[in-house]
């Protein structure tokens, strides 16, 4: 009960422990809601994909705030000199921290809007993944090659953002396709579409389509076009709609020059 002044504010070791205390609860509670939240609730609702992790980080967020308010007040803080000292504070936060306020509130942005969602598959500036978490300040993407690159909040607002898995995780592929200029084209385009119809992963709706791209006096240029909705797996599945296409000309004695 021994109790130490700072100015007006005064604390005993029972208002830490009872600060601390609180505090570890709030994370202890956040924890058990969206345990029960992730188990019990969203599985019986019909909801988008990224909504039940908006709403965990949200539901996160409110009660570590409302645990930090109850722990000020538990260490004998009152609220109102709290809400003074952090106005006090705003004005050197606004100006020293603004990069950090602005990813913040980019991610709470990110959040309630949902341009970009957990699992989407995305590119921001140079990089190019999945995004595995949006956090606080900054968010992760993981590349191709196993990297975890983490993001400000805010380049998801400021900068350029595509999003291939945004209200879709259907992907189209393109294959170009060089052959003779003897060849039939209907013998052709039937050739890739059976080529295209072999590839596991590659949908019949929408179904693969045989563009003309131009021809020359040696060869017709074609373009092979087909959707997949393995949009983790596109290389892959590009690359197996590849191999199948040069396979079946040759096995259809259609004279190819180049595909790629």
């Amino acid at each position: 009960t021994y109790r130490v002044w700072l100015g007006a504010v005064s604390v005993t070791p029972g208002d830490v422990v009872a600060f601390a205390v609180t505090v570890w609860a709030s994370f202890a509670l956040s924890r058990l809601v969206r345990f029960v939240l992730e188990e019990e609730v969203y599985p019986r609702l019909d909801l988008g994909r990224g909504i039940p992790y908006a709403v965990s980080t949200l539901v996160h967020y409110f009660i570590l705030l409302i645990g930090f308010l109850l722990g000020l007040a538990a260490l004998g803080v009152e609220l109102n000199r709290f809400a003074v000292l952090v106005g006090a504070f705003g004005v050197g936060i606004g100006f020293g921290l603004q990069t950090v306020v602005n990813n913040f509130v980019s991610g709470l942005i990110l959040l309630f809007e949902r341009p970009v969602k957990l699992g989407d598959q995305v590119r921001v500036a140079d990089v190019q993944g999945a995004v595995e978490r949006i956090g606080i300040r900054a968010s992760v993407i993981k590349t191709w090659d196993g990297a975890e690159v983490i993001v400000p909040n805010g380049s998801f607002l400021s900068e350029r953002v595509t999003n291939w898995t945004y209200s879709s995780v259907i992907r189209g592929l393109e294959v170009a396709v060089v052959v003779e200029s003897s060849a039939a084209v209907e013998d052709v385009a039937e050739a890739l579409r059976k080529a295209a119809n072999c590839v596991d992963g590659i949908r019949n709706e929408p179904s693969p389509q045989v563009i003309g791209d131009g021809v020359t006096a040696s060869s017709r240029n074609l373009r092979l076009r087909a959707f997949t909705d393995r949009f983790d797996q596109v290389d892959a599945v590009r690359s197996a709609l590849v191999w199948a296409v040069e396979e079946t000309l040759r096995e259809a004695g259609i004279a190819c020059t180049g595909v790629s």
